[in-house]
């Protein structure tokens, strides 16, 4: 029998790539998700909808929100999960600013349930999604996974932090835990199919959707906020990585759980550095569209340049980022050409 993985927000876009590469290596994932960030079809998400037509497989998905404990043992009482991989959260850095107890209640609270169910169940095998937000301002490039944690420029990357650190104590406290958390740093790209990807709720936080909404038509430009930074073009620079390369981290590290007893931590990035300017460059080229832009000032809490040291997980899970900026590009650009309002009415597959 395929070991059984609960994956909590599996609908959203990480998280729905992860349940590809789940299923495609041999495991059977059952998702949860309360659609805060997912387009409903009928009682399923259409991401999952549409991952079940292209892979020809049926997914096993429950709408629930991790704020309800009840609903959340019966789950639990259903089946035997070998492990969970928990994306469920909400994720807007600006948005946090402004709503600071929504987001501790909702990424705090929703956690701990997790665990509490997780531990009266037996089911001692966590990977968590959590962000390069965790290291703040960075005190030295690359970022490594020794460097300090926990000075956290907004409450959302402070809510990962406080939930890196419960599983840490957690797996402290009783032995028999295992836990791999994840340190993403800027993912980006879709499915190779064009049928999954990113489709942000309003208006894009992150970089990439946003350019390429400009590009589609569905913005008229983009807000390059500051162009004064200490980076080779003055504008920010990040480490992008690709949404499957990312998501096949998280199949390495289930497969670290096996032989792992503790907490272990782990960047997932690239180690190149992109400026926005450049990223803007490179979406032109896949996309054969002039993206319009224009500078706005700073933004407070974001940073000049940040990233990945990823040769640990390369060392320690045997995984590697593959594709580069262009096939990102190229993956994003074929997803949002072929839904250009996302997977609310875009092409039907």
């Amino acid at each position: 029998m395929p070991q059984k993985i609960l994956v909590t927000g599996g609908a959203g876009y990480i998280g729905s790539h992860c349940v590809v590469e789940l299923i495609e290596a041999g495991y059977h994932p059952v998702v949860i998700d309360n659609f805060s960030n997912a387009v409903r079809d009928g009682d399923v998400p259409e991401s999952l909808r549409r991952i079940e037509k292209f892979l020809n497989t049926p997914i096993e998905f429950h709408e629930l929100d991790l704020l309800d404990k009840t609903g959340l043992e019966k789950i639990f009482k259903k089946h035997s999960f070998y492990a969970v991989m928990h994306f469920a959260g909400l994720k807007a850095v600006g948005e946090s600013v402004e709503q600071p107890l929504r987001y501790y209640r909702v990424n705090l609270t929703g956690t701990i349930n997790l665990l509490e169910v997780m531990q009266s169940h037996g089911v001692r095998n966590l990977v968590f999604s959590s962000s390069a937000t965790v290291y703040g301002d960075p005190q030295k490039l690359p970022i490594d996974e020794q460097h300090p944690v926990g000075g956290c420029t907004n409450p959302y990357g402070k809510t990962k932090y406080f939930i890196e650190e419960m599983i840490k104590d957690q797996c402290t406290a009783e032995k028999d835990w295992n836990a791999v958390l994840l340190r993403y740093f800027n993912p980006i790209g879709a499915h190779i199919s064009g049928q999954i990807g990113e489709d942000p709720q309003g208006i894009p936080n992150n970089l990439l959707p946003y350019v390429a909404q400009v590009a589609i038509g569905r913005r008229k430009h983009l807000n390059v906020f500051g162009n004064n930074y200490s980076t080779p073009d003055g504008t920010g620079v990040r480490d992008y990585i690709h949404v499957v390369d990312l998501a096949k981290g998280h199949i390495a590290a289930v497969g670290k759980l096996k032989d792992n007893r503790g907490c272990k931590v782990y960047n997932l990035g690239t180690g190149t550095g992109y400026s926005v300017l450049q990223m803007v460059n490179a979406m032109e080229k896949a996309s054969g569209r002039k993206i319009a832009y224009q500078i706005a000032p700073r933004r407070s809490g974001d940073v000049a340049s940040c990233y990945a040291d990823p040769t640990l997980a390369e060392k320690e899970l045997s995984w590697k980022a593959e594709y580069d900026l262009e096939r990102m590009c190229e993956d994003l650009w074929r997803w949002q050409s072929q839904n250009p309002t996302g997977f609310s009415n875009g092409t039907q597959p």
